[in-house]
């Protein structure tokens, strides 16, 4: 089945950065996804990334301290089962994709997001404000994420804030800290953060968000943990800069973009 986007989309991811899918993943699919990666993380199936290892506001201090095992992303999620490679080749991703970059010749990268992040009770870390093209390497700074909820993503379990707008504006390297976040002490960049939304999302929404585009995430504060498949895309002339941490594995061409 064809999907075409709305103008109102359209336009809302151009001025935005961002817009959200209701409804994109069937409850059956969601049932098959969690089971699939509930069973690499308990017991945990490496790689993986743990809270502790990044270190962000609320993450046990080491991986000797209490909830230091606690993971905060499964990594290389396309090559982890079947279920979570068809999400990363999904058809209709492919065409609302190849609408938003304007191009019929999109494809996955395996370097970048890739993953299911975690967020555990009691465990999980909160990240501050940034810009995921901070570390990554291509032609041009144009690449779309795309964020599934396979159950409810709420500001108590830790849901995305996003500050619309930001992916078309340029950030002079004094309002980041050494990190590349954002310096909320600043009073240009406070003013910035209080236009902030947080994006809830309901079981099967999928949120596509611009590389550029600022946002942020609180810790979880409910007794059930929170999972979520990310990818990120890039259009066929929008390659990898050679010898970078984004030219490390290669990217796949997805089928039937048009």
């Amino acid at each position: 089945m064809s999907v075409e986007l709305k103008t109102e989309d359209l336009s809302a991811f151009a001025k935005d950065g961002y817009f959200v899918a209701r409804g994109f993943l069937s409850e059956p699919v969601r049932a098959k996804l969690k089971a699939s990666i509930l069973g690499d993380l308990e017991p945990l199936v490496g790689p993986a990334e743990l809270e502790a290892d990044v270190g962000y506001p609320g993450a046990p201090g080491d991986r000797s301290a209490e909830g230091g095992a606690t993971p905060r992303r499964l990594l290389h999620a396309y090559a982890r089962t079947d279920d979570l490679r068809a999400l990363a080749l999904h058809e209709e991703v492919a065409q609302i994709l190849a609408q938003l970059m304007g191009s019929d010749q999109v494809l996955l990268s395996q370097c970048h997001h890739n993953c299911v992040m975690t967020k555990y009770p009691g465990f999980s870390s909160a990240t501050l404000w940034h810009q995921d093209i901070r570390y990554w390497s291509f032609d041009r700074p144009e690449l779309i994420s795309v964020w599934y909820a396979v159950g409810d993503e709420l500001a108590d379990n830790g849901a995305l804030s996003v500050i619309p707008g930001t992916h078309v504006e340029n950030f002079g390297r004094g309002r980041l800290d050494r990190n590349l976040f954002l310096r909320p002490e600043l009073a240009e960049n406070q003013g910035l953060i209080e236009q902030a939304k947080v994006v809830e999302l309901a079981a099967g929404d999928a949120l596509f968000f611009h590389c550029r585009l600022f946002h942020a995430a609180g810790r979880n504060l409910t007794d059930q943990v929170k999972i979520s498949p990310v990818f990120t895309y890039h259009a066929q002339n929008n390659q990898p800069i050679p010898e970078t941490s984004s030219d490390r594995l290669p990217s796949i061409m997805l089928s039937n973009a048009t």
